[in-house]
């Protein structure tokens, strides 16, 4: 197995940072297939609203929250392979020391507390949903409406996951703890975790 890159592009990665982007990634493949059923109910929306003449608030509305469900529960994953929107056009200039700095103030200071501050409001704005029965207000429209309300505060979950794990790596790189795991799979795109093809 080769060992972490901690000079070259990538964060080099320790065995807390493998466990939790496993996870996270386990769950945002898991959920891709969400979209499958995403765009089944899409079509059928699609065909029952333009050739049976009699379009489906129900369909339109399981349209809404599988899509948002997949959207939330895929968040993680894109932070893990580092696939993210990133709007600063100077990080690419600067070395991977800085960027590993920069990245664990962002993460420590910014987007760590404003998630949890989220996930704290987000839990009971999903319980209250469960605890009234809270429907959609259409009356052909879906029950349960708290499945689709928890998958909010599960979705940042998983994403302040990976936010901590990726946390962990810049650590790793900029003070050698935790330590860097020698036996870890490779890194791809600065997050991604694939099988070491080397012997």
């Amino acid at each position: 197995m080769s060992q972490p890159n901690e000079s070259g592009t990538e964060l080099p990665s320790n065995r807390i940072s493998c466990r939790l982007d496993a996870l996270v990634a386990a769950v945002g493949r898991l959920s891709s297939w969400l979209w499958l059923a995403v765009l089944a109910v899409v079509l059928a929306n699609v065909f029952s609203r333009f050739v049976l003449s009699a379009g489906s608030i129900a369909l339109e509305e399981l349209s809404w929250h599988l899509f948002g469900i997949a959207m939330m529960l895929t968040l993680g994953f894109a932070v893990v392979r580092d696939d993210h929107v990133r709007v600063d056009v100077l990080r690419e200039k600067f070395s991977l020391r800085t960027r590993a700095i920069i990245e664990l103030a962002g993460i420590a200071l910014l987007a760590l507390p404003v998630i949890l501050l989220m996930i704290e409001v987000l839990i009971p704005y999903a319980y209250k949903a469960f605890v009234y029965g809270e429907r959609s207000q259409a009356p052909s429209g879906l029950p349960y409406r708290f499945i689709f309300k928890s998958a909010l505060p599960l979705g940042l979950m998983l994403v302040a996951i990976a936010l901590f794990s990726r946390g962990l790596r810049c650590m790793t790189l900029l003070f050698a703890f935790p330590r860097a795991s020698t036996d870890a799979p490779a890194p791809r795109r600065g997050g991604a975790l694939l099988p070491d093809m080397e012997k």
